[in-house]
Parts: structure tokens; C-alpha cells; sequence
């Protein structure tokens, strides 16, 4: 069954590979396992943004859509901001929290 909403998934450190700022150009090889899935997310018709920090300044956006365009063989939305049509996020530097708890889902204190 197809979810509704939007899936967003960060750009560096899970979809491009970062080892530190080097500039704002430069967006690093992908990560072929989070390639793949988002290829199968868009080829079961899941709308899929990128959700960075770039998205800020609206000249990062440009290389974020063409380094897409480049990897994934289409233009994906860029973006920073979260809506109610987000529906997941995958991100290297989330924490996931139990929904109305302020408990961590994985556990740990």
C-alpha cells in the first residue's frame, strides 16, 4: 500500500558521501545503498525531497538538483523545511524519539 506524504532524506552524510565542509560546490560520491533506495521509493511513486541544510541559501540549491539530476537521473525538490506531508526522515544525525514521550526509540538513555 502506498503511503501518502513525502519521505525526506538528507543529502550529506546519508545520500552523499561528507568529510567536512569543502565548499559550497562540492557534494560528495553517493552512497550506493541510499541510491538504490531511493531509485525503488520513486519507482513505487513515493514523492522523495532532499532535506538540507543547503536549502538555506538559494544558490546551494542549483548544485543539490543537478547532483540529483546527475546520480539519481532526476531532479529531486530541495528543501530545509519540514511540513505535515513529511512522513519520514533519514538523516545521519537523528535521534528518534517515542511520540509523546521524549523517550529515544532505540533505547538508549
Amino acid at each position: 500500500m502506498m503511503m501518502s506524504g513525502w519521505i525526506g532524506i538528507d543529502l550529506d552524510g546519508t545520500l552523499a558521501r561528507y568529510d567536512g565542509g569543502q565548499g559550497v560546490g562540492h557534494i560528495g560520491a553517493p552512497i550506493e545503498p541510499m541510491i538504490a533506495r531511493v531509485r525503488e521509493w520513486l519507482s513505487q511513486g513515493h514523492e522523495v525531497r532532499i532535506f538540507t541544510a543547503r536549502a538555506q541559501f538559494a544558490e546551494q540549491i542549483p548544485p543539490v538538483e543537478a547532483w540529483c539530476k546527475k546520480h539519481l537521473g532526476v531532479q529531486l525538490p530541495v528543501t530545509c523545511a519540514k511540513d505535515f506531508g513529511m512522513i519520514e526522515l533519514w538523516d545521519d544525525r537523528c535521534v528518534q524519539v517515542v511520540t509523546n514521550t521524549g523517550r529515544r526509540a532505540d533505547g538508549l538513555p
